[in-house]
């Protein structure tokens, strides 16, 4: 399965519960290469329901599913993917429950972080924000040079996160990443449009 593209994360407001399954749906059709869920607040019971129809859809379609931070219900479910953060599960420890799919690392701007979580089988790396962030304000800015360091340091995928649009994209893409997320420019207006547009954008 390759780990490349424009790769979508949900929102708990820009994608809340009753409309998440027809936006997923329009950001499919638009052409996202993977869907991460995201919910930092609902319990694993409270969501796994959604996150099974979510799943569902988007192997209608070919494409990844991840979950960020959750890797029981992942395994649960039995998804593609799981993501940790600074703030969640040790890798080691969400490989011994998360035991068939990729895990993606966030390592924000460190590089050395990145080759521990290559060295410890991540299958994946994120680094960001690379711009001010609205779905995450309180996110440090990090130095597009991550990127380039990142590509030649690491033989594992490669992500950026944090702030970035329609307008931006193509300064991330000069770094080439093999992966570009977006939240909010995703979400906001016509959905399968913005993803046509980023698409546009990853190609430089």
């Amino acid at each position: 399965m390759s780990l490349n593209g424009i790769y979508a994360i949900t929102d708990e407001i820009l994608t809340p519960t009753h409309t998440i399954l027809a936006q997923v749906e329009a950001a499919l059709e638009g052409g996202i290469s993977l869907l991460q869920y995201r919910n930092k607040t609902a319990r694993d019971e409270e969501i796994e329901t959604i996150c099974v129809h979510l799943h569902h859809l988007c192997r209608l379609y070919n494409v990844p599913f991840i979950i960020d931070d959750r890797p029981y219900l992942a395994e649960k479910i039995g998804v593609e993917g799981l993501h940790i953060g600074k703030d969640d599960i040790d890798l080691r420890d969400a490989r011994t429950i998360f035991t068939k799919g990729f895990i993606g690392v966030s390592c924000y701007g460190s590089i050395k972080k990145a080759l521990e979580a290559q060295n410890e089988g991540a299958d994946y790396v994120a680094f960001g924000s690379f711009f001010p962030s609205p779905t995450k304000p309180n996110s440090g800015i990090v130095s597009m040079s991550v990127l380039t360091k990142a590509k030649e340091a690491l033989t594992i995928p490669v992500c950026a996160i944090g702030g970035i649009n329609i307008v931006n994209i193509h300064e991330i893409a000069a770094s080439n990443p093999d992966m570009i997320s977006v939240v909010s420019a995703v979400w906001e207006g016509n959905i399968e449009r913005n993803i046509k547009q980023l698409k546009q954008g990853m190609k430089v």
